[in-house]
């Protein structure tokens, strides 16, 4: 199926954190813009728009997104909201989706092909694994609003399926070094994942991994004091003061245009 006006909202995931370019706006590609760049070949009208911005949490998604996203009259629209609010201390799962669900429904009335994305799987170690139950009821929600609204799910949680072999979701080089966010590896797996999902021919390729270094446990031990001290420390330090990584970030393409040309892989 071809498209011609894809908008895509959200959060960091969208917006592309942990993929960068210093050719596009806030220095970030992102699986969106892959799946655009593809989308773009089959149409020479294509337009993309994404208005995704780093930090922002469900409600303010919906509240500063949706409509915008309606404006610009879509065929595609991809979501990916929620992750923000899973990690807080506290969240009433049940009371998201049930805004969740009227923030899709509200897209729905466009007539356009709606994607949304369940979580990664966390796993059973590392910094998610005490809320990898959180996690589970989301998707279980995510899945339940795509049923009521004729949404496609892609589906992240089940993504291992997807992955070459002897790699799993939470191998380090999918990831950036902030281990909160998809590194260039993830967001193309993500990428191709859509692009499947949609039933879009495409020649998107994993990209090569390099093999994993050997660390010694004084080095593992090393190299997580380091991550607390440069990632998880400010990010904690974010929550307390109530600001976000996003405050003074501003949509990538607000608007629907032409698309960035590929950088070269």
């Amino acid at each position: 199926m071809a498209f011609s006006r894809y908008v895509a909202i959200g959060d960091s995931f969208t917006e592309g954190v942990g993929d960068p370019d210093p050719t596009r706006p806030n220095g970030l590609r992102g699986w969106a813009d892959r799946v655009a760049e593809v989308l773009a070949t089959k149409d020479p009208d294509f337009g993309y728009a994404n208005l995704a911005i780093r930090g922002r949490k469900l409600r303010a998604i919906l509240a500063e997104q949706v409509e915008p996203a309606l404006a610009l009259e879509p065929d595609l629209v991809t979501v990916y909201a929620g992750a923000n609010d899973i990690v807080r201390p506290k969240v009433d799962l049940d009371a998201l989706a049930t805004e969740y669900d009227a923030g899709v429904a509200r897209l729905a009335t466009s007539g356009a092909r709606i994607v949304l994305f369940t979580a990664f799987d966390p796993g059973s170690g590392g910094i998610y694994a005490p809320i990898r139950g959180r996690f589970a009821l989301y998707n279980e929600h995510v899945r339940a609003i795509a049923d009521r609204h004729g949404a496609t799910i892609a589906d992240s949680w089940r993504v291992a399926s997807r992955l070459p072999e002897g790699v799993t979701a939470n191998d380090p080089r999918l990831w950036d070094v902030d281990r909160m966010h998809l590194g260039p590896a993830g967001h193309q797996l993500t990428a191709i994942m859509v692009l499947d999902t949609l039933g879009v021919p495409h020649d998107l390729q994993p990209l090569p991994l390099p093999d994993l270094p050997v660390l010694s446990r004084r080095e593992r031990l090393r190299a997580d004091a380091a991550w607390t001290r440069g990632y998880l420390a400010p990010w904690i330090q974010r929550r307390l003061t109530g600001r976000s990584s996003g405050d003074s970030i501003e949509p990538r393409f607000p608007t629907i245009g032409r698309v960035v040309s590929a950088g070269g892989e």
